[in-house]
């Protein structure tokens, strides 16, 4: 019988947010004498898709190399002098073939290492199966591909916790939640157990908060101005308790800040009911968290609850649908949005002439942005009058020929038709394959899960039953009286609040935290679900809902159908919809003169 210490701490450092993070992270972590465990997030679904593509050219990839050429290679001697444990997703689309090259890296370091892989998760098998039985997108409804990329299910913890209670010192997964790398320590080394939700729920927080790396140590806060040293910035470290409350701070000596403001907008951040965040593990409700400040880059998190999972996982399947080819010249001079915009136009229309000559089809989608004149603020936008743009014309074909025709008309531009057009170093825009994602579930006793730990595979039975009965919501997004009573003055929402913006696919989420208590009652009975959608009138083309977080004076609003599709589907500057939070803080909203001393 395992016996857990209650009141032992377990310290976590998170070292990578995606594939393509700072190489300092890892180092920076290991080399503190800060963590007990090391976790890398590298997966995105397009990072999916490109995985599977390199595997296909070469069958020992389909991984994040740069966990093994980089971050292990740095670090791997001075972890197993530390004792310090790692959990990854690096595994990607061939997590044996991330062993096998972490394994060949150890016997050249002289370093023994025990290490696991979690295989399961790709179900790329089943699409065919999938698609003739119905099976369509769970948010537009449409059917799957008839080829995919990748199809991968989004694994939980459990696995995790089992490598290692069977003493691995590296674990790598393939597609899992971000957020499990964290709890799946967390659950070995306390005992937690599947139906701890509570617990759970906190663990995958700690997890939420570290998976983006620098982003919970001042990266992306709304006050950027005041953190220090951001070429030094601290990578998170979560020192967790039994109970599930956590502390976040960072390496001794390094730069970044650790503030309850900013792990706050970190905790909202890419969430869409902060009642009903569904993991594979645990449905969390992040409704009554409190986050406090306790030290100098310190900061308390505590009071997750958590519910019953469902049955299914979610899965994300990629495939190609085309090619894309994005144009950019760069307009001097008066008018320049005017003139890049009607550059842009005579691209295309000269370009579907040459078409229709070749006999080729038209364009399946295309948008011109002028950059600089804030295209993407719409009608708010403060720069119709710039005079130093670029333009950018973005097209989608079915054919790689067709985008050839177009990226040899771009450059014309600069002696044919505005004045002031000019490109540094100008190249040729390249075709490339335009991946998009859609995403479905899939019932868990359709998912086997397999741990192998020194060539000894187990199959990981997890809780198939769920259980999850949807709480109804009593909180009112909407102050019970005015909150704007008697004179007014009109300021910027940046002045009450603090935002952090993501996406979900083709949803948008943005969270708006008060900066004091008193303030959310005058954020709430202005930027109301309408006030938000009206703003964005030119983005979103669904529904706006939002939701509440008394526990830090905190809302989330989540817009649908915001992003053109979202990801790699979109043709937008931001098609992740990272820049709408601060956006969304140029609204002006009218404050009452009593609540100005405290502005």
């Amino acid at each position: 019988m395992v016996i857990h210490k209650t009141d032992k701490t377990v310290r976590i450092g998170g070292a990578s947010g995606f594939w393509g993070d700072s190489s300092v992270g890892a180092p920076q972590l290991v080399m503190s004498g800060q963590i007990d465990y090391l976790v890398f997030d590298y997966l995105a679904e397009l990072t999916m898709a490109l995985l599977a593509s390199a595997k296909r050219k070469k069958a020992d990839l389909g991984y994040a190399t740069d966990f093994v050429d980089v971050a292990m290679r740095g670090v791997l001697p001075e972890l197993k002098k530390r004792g310090i444990k790692v959990v990854t997703n690096a595994g990607g689309i061939n997590p044996r073939g991330c062993a096998d090259a972490l394994a060949k890296l150890a016997a050249e370091l002289g370093v023994e290492l025990t290490i696991a892989i979690v295989e399961g998760d790709d179900v790329s098998s089943r699409i065919p199966s999938l698609r003739a039985a119905g099976q369509t997108d769970m948010f537009s409804a449409v059917p799957l591909p008839e080829k995919v990329l990748s199809a991968n299910a989004y694994l939980g913890a459990l696995p995790i916790a089992n490598a290692l209670g069977r003493g691995a010192d590296v674990v790598i997964t393939g597609r899992c939640v971000d957020s499990a790398v964290t709890l799946g320590p967390l659950m070995h080394e306390f005992g937690w157990l599947v139906n701890d939700y509570d617990k759970l729920a906190a663990g995958s927080l700690a997890g939420h908060i570290i998976e983006c790396g620098c982003q919970a140590t001042g990266g992306l806060f709304t006050d950027w101005e005041l953190v220090p040293d951001w070429d030094n910035i601290g990578y998170p470290i979560v020192e967790c308790s039994a109970d599930g409350s956590f502390v976040v701070s960072k390496p001794a000596g390094t730069g970044g800040l650790v503030v309850a403001a900013g792990v706050t907008e970190q905790l909202v951040y890419e969430i869409g009911d902060p009642s009903a965040y569904f993991l594979p593990d645990v449905v969390c409700d992040f409704r009554d968290v409190r986050i406090e400040q306790v030290g100098d880059n310190r900061v308390s998190v505590k009071g997750a609850r958590g519910l019953p999972p469902t049955a299914s996982y979610k899965v994300s399947t990629t495939y190609m649908d085309g090619y894309r080819a994005a144009g950019t010249m760069i307009i001097i001079g008066r008018d320049a949005v005017a003139k890049a915009r009607r550059t842009g136009e005579a691209i295309l229309k000269r370009t579907r002439s040459l078409f229709k000559a070749l006999g080729i089809p038209d364009y399946t989608a295309t948008h011109i942005e002028a950059i600089g004149g804030e295209s993407i603020y719409g009608p708010n936008s403060r720069a119709l009058h710039a005079r130093e743009v670029t333009m950018r014309v973005t097209v989608n074909h079915t054919m790689k020929e067709a985008l050839d025709v177009f990226a040899r008309e771009i450059a014309p531009s600069g002696t044919s038709w505005a004045p002031g057009t000019t490109a540094p170093g100008f190249v040729r825009p390249s075709p490339s394959p335009l991946i998009k994602q859609i995403a479905f579930t899939l019932p868990k006793d359709q998912v086997s899960i397999q741990v192998t730990v020194q060539d000894k595979t187990e199959t990981v039975a997890v809780p198939l039953d769920g259980g999850y009965k949807p709480e109804p919501c009593t909180d009112s997004p909407l102050p019970p009286t005015p909150a704007t009573r008697g004179e007014c003055v009109k300021v910027p929402l940046i002045k009450l609040a603090y935002a952090r913006s993501g996406d979900k696919g083709d949803i948008s989420n943005i969270g708006v935290i008060a900066r004091r208590p008193e303030y959310l009652p005058v954020i709430l009975e202005q930027v109301t679900p309408a006030a938000v959608k009206a703003y964005f009138s030119h983005m979103v083309k669904g529904e706006v809902v939002c939701y509440l977080l008394p526990g830090v004076s905190a809302c989330n609003f989540v817009l649908f159908n915001a992003l053109d599709g979202g990801g790699t589907a979109s043709m937008r500057l931001d098609p992740l919809g990272k820049g709408m939070g601060q956006m969304l803080l140029d609204m002006e909203v009218a404050v009452p003169k009593s609540l100005l001393p405290t502005l």
